[in-house]
């Protein structure tokens, strides 16, 4: 028949085989360019107006955190850890956001904490709020390319505007009493009623690790060690670096430190195979550990001709090893947690050795000295650091408190605090804080706006109305009235009062003169978090089609409590 003399044919012919191949594979559209699996979306409902949601989503579990009566939120992440924080870098992070459109925005949130260690909840509300903003337009006709184009340039107006908004610097970034000014504001919108607390310690600790060469820290050098029990009020600065455990010998102080830290135990080495061994008399059971002892002896006697005093074990160390430690006057202490003992390591300049023996040179740690503390009742270590004039000291911050998580919650504000320290040895600017800036910005915003031509006023006005988030968020979380706030700031702003904030302590909705007040934000995180938010919202709103190809692997994980197949 024919069929059979066309395959024939086009068996014999691998040119007819292939187009034969390719006409029962292709079809019209999409499915015949893409593999199967794909999910393709299009056009204002399906892509823009979906994108936008989900980034107002996004932005709605995490401005309800924002300022001093933010609430906390209570996030288990995916192996069972309990977080319960109002740190928009840590809400975002162990959310886990799947949605392609809402990751970018996180994705901005996470390079505003890697570049300047701050204001990540503002990135994430302005976003959301700027993408709310252009749905409106959205859904009366105006096209993405005019609102990318406007938001563009109310972006350029609104960073000239906050150069123009700053009140103060601060004059010299080695004054404690300076640097707790705005350090205050910071740590107050984490942990409100504890910043007159926690400021002067992060500002001492920062100051003390600074070089005399040059006004700038390292954040590595400003440590925390928490210890659960007592009061906030308890905490302290301690210069150096502090192990929160007591030393497991005899010494416990030491000058002019040569460390050597071994990854493992200190103990002698066991054999592969297991073995029996029969004792008949008396003398072999006094003689059978001598040569495991003078071994021993021989390693410690080793390792303190090499001029080592004090010995850091990342595992056990044994009683026979103890015994010799402390027979050749050396320091001895155990830090089982890999990641500290890591930490240890880069503090003090030491590589962890995985051999029982005497070090390289290189390999050998230094510190100023080495002792055993007592702070609030328990013992701790604490290793000083050389200053050798350029990298600065070491400082850590010992906090106290009464739970875990609000210990957590505490170093997470301090590490706020710590790059906002940072931030400032660059740039010294300030800004009125409680959103007095933003305020300013929407009321000036809305005037070159309404001065500008064509369609790309109803975008900066939109752009303008996005900053009005920030006053009605905080009016909100105090328990007042947004609407009346925000007419009272427009009023006030009009009025020349241009440091004219919301006054979260008056329960009528007053305002405040956050320059009289010394309520200030960070001129250099104030600008990243503007720049980093009008990127995400203009990326998310260039996007018209989302396609997905099929997810790679097998079957998911069936959950936990479901019935079997």
């Amino acid at each position: 028949s024919r069929s059979l003399v066309a395959l024939y044919s086009a068996r014999r012919d691998p040119i007819m085989s292939g187009k034969m191949r390719m006409q029962g594979m292709m079809g019209g559209g999409l499915p015949g360019l893409l593999k199967e699996g794909y999910q393709h979306f299009s056009g204002l409902e399906e892509a823009i107006l979906k994108n936008v949601a989900a980034c107002k989503d996004l932005a709605d579990i995490t401005r309800t955190s924002l300022g001093p009566n933010g609430m906390n939120k209570l996030v288990i992440n995916h192996l069972e850890k309990l977080f319960v924080t109002s740190d928009a870098a840590t809400i975002t992070t162990e959310l886990e956001v799947a949605h392609p459109a809402a990751k970018m925005v996180t994705m901005a949130a996470k390079m505003q904490e890697s570049e300047v260690g701050d204001g990540t909840n503002f990135v994430v509300t302005l976003a959301g709020e700027l993408l709310h903003q252009a749905q409106e337009l959205l859904r009366m006709g105006v096209h993405p390319s005019e609102i990318v184009s406007g938001y563009n340039t109310a972006t350029k107006k609104a960073m000239e505007l906050m150069e123009a908004s700053v009140c103060r610097s601060v004059e010299d970034v080695r004054s404690v009493d300076q640097l707790i000014v705005p350090l205050k504001a910071v740590l107050a919108a984490k942990l409100w009623g504890h910043e007159d607390l926690l400021a002067p310690l992060v500002a001492e600790a920062c100051v003390s690790t600074m070089p005399p060469s040059r006004p700038s820290i390292n954040v590595d050098n400003v440590r925390v060690a928490k210890l659960v029990g007592a009061t906030i009020g308890d905490s302290q600065v301690v210069k150096g670096v502090v192990v929160l455990r007591d030393a497991h010998g005899a010494v416990k102080h030491v000058e002019n430190a040569k460390i050597a830290v071994y990854g493992g135990a200190v103990e002698a080495s066991e054999t592969e195979t297991k073995a029996a061994g029969v004792l008949s008399d008396a003398d072999e059971l006094m003689n059978y550990t001598k040569g495991e002892e003078k071994l021993m002896e021989d390693t410690i006697r080793g390792i303190a001709d090499a001029g080592i005093n004090v010995i850091v074990s990342g595992g056990a160390i044994s009683e026979i090893a103890q015994h010799y430690i402390d027979k050749f006057n050396m320091f001895s202490i155990k830090v089982l947690s890999k990641f500290e003992l890591r930490r240890l390591c880069r503090s003090i300049g030491a590589t962890a050795c995985a051999r029982l023996g005497p070090p390289m040179p290189e390999e050998i740690g230094t510190a100023a000295s080495v002792s055993v503390q007592e702070l609030s009742s328990r013992r701790v270590t604490v290793f000083k650091q050389v200053d050798d004039g350029e990298t600065g000291g070491i400082s850590t911050i010992v906090l106290r408190g009464s739970t875990m998580n609000i210990l957590d919650d505490i170093e997470r504000a301090i590490d706020d605090g710590v790059n906002t320290v940072k931030v400032l040895c660059r740039d010294a600017r300030l800004l009125p804080g409680a959103a007095a800036v933003e305020m300013e910005m929407a009321l000036r915003l809305r005037e070159f706006g309404d001065a500008s031509p064509g369609m790309a006023q109803y975008a900066i006005n939109a752009y303008a109305t996005a900053f009005e988030v920030f006053a009605r968020t905080l009016s909100e979380n105090a328990g007042q009235s947004a609407t009346d706030t925000i007419s009272a700031l427009y009023a006030a702003h009009a009025a020349g009062r241009k440091s004219a904030g919301v006054d979260i302590e008056d329960t009528e909705g007053g305002l405040l003169d956050a320059e009289e007040a010394g309520v200030f934000d960070t001129f250099a995180v104030k600008k990243e978090a503007l720049r980093l938010a009008a990127d995400a919202a203009l990326t998310v709103l260039r996007v018209d089609q989302i396609i997905m190809s099929k997810q790679a692997g097998g079957p998911k994980p069936r959950e936990p409590g479901a019935p079997d197949a």
